[in-house]
């Protein structure tokens, strides 16, 4: 039977690949990578030379441009849904016309597959429409939050307490209540700059693991200007961003 590997590979730091994601890379016949237009080259080299070290001789790589997701419309749930159909179109397509019977594919996943992204659930979209059998594996990798912790040498919880893990649309509408230590991740307008600040630190990161790493921390009302102005002069030389920070309250 076909198999297809799910391989989180780290938050940009080649040397996040695990044991086990080096290993499942030795084993894959077949590479798919979805690129997307805000990924800039060094993205994509940094993909080839994990396959160049550690893929198997003779492997191959199957790139084409991933589904594109309408990120004007205010209907964000139905933008989602109809991007998934799509992605699992050209999975689908990829994994019937690359395939082979017996061999293994696998999709790359920046950080780690179970947080906040999509190709777990694409896969198993394809999988129950039985245009083409297969059976798959995920490999967790090293996320852009705990690459986050490590570099500011701190934890993300504290005794006894909870931390959430949320996005910067949802971190838009307001502070989470019953919490004091808050994770961001694909905040692409800043929203911990339109926040009460009051009483709140944070642990910023960009481009984790990467020669362009930023990392910012202290109280927020000290320190947001000076993010918001090192994320926008990145973004304009680079044309992206990827970046995560936790919020959390001081003294609670």
């Amino acid at each position: 039977m076909r198999s297809i590997l799910v391989i989180g590979i780290g938050a940009g730091d080649p040397d996040h690949l695990t044991l086990q994601a080096v290993k499942a890379l030795a084993r894959t016949d077949v590479f798919f990578i979805l690129g997307k237009n805000e990924e800039r080259q060094d993205l994509i080299q940094l993909r080839h030379r994990m396959l160049t070290e550690h893929g198997r001789p003779g492997h191959r790589v199957v790139e084409v441009p991933d589904a594109e997701r309408d990120r004007t419309t205010p209907a964000y749930a139905a933008a989602v849904d109809d991007w998934r159909v799509r992605r699992s179109d050209l999975v689908e397509r990829l994994t019937v016309e690359h395939l082979g019977e017996g061999e293994t594919g696998a999709f790359l996943v920046w950080g780690d597959p179970s947080l906040y992204d999509s190709v777990i659930a694409v896969v198993e979209d394809v999988r129950a429409r039985g245009a083409v059998a297969f059976d798959y594996e995920v490999i967790p990798g090293i996320s852009s939050v705990s690459a986050l912790a490590a570099r500011h040498r701190t934890t993300l919880t504290r005794v006894g307490r909870p931390v959430q893990i949320t996005t910067g649309r949802r971190l838009a509408e307001g502070f989470p209540e019953g919490v004091d230590d808050v994770v961001v991740m694909l905040d692409g307008r800043a929203a911990f700059a339109g926040i009460d600040p009051e009483g709140l630190e944070i642990h910023y990161g960009a481009y984790l693991g990467t020669p362009d790493e930023i990392l910012v921390a202290g109280p927020l009302a000290d320190v947001a200007p000076r993010i918001r102005e090192l994320r926008e002069s990145a973004r304009e030389r680079k044309g992206w961003i990827m970046d995560t920070y936790l919020l959390r309250r001081s003294g609670s």
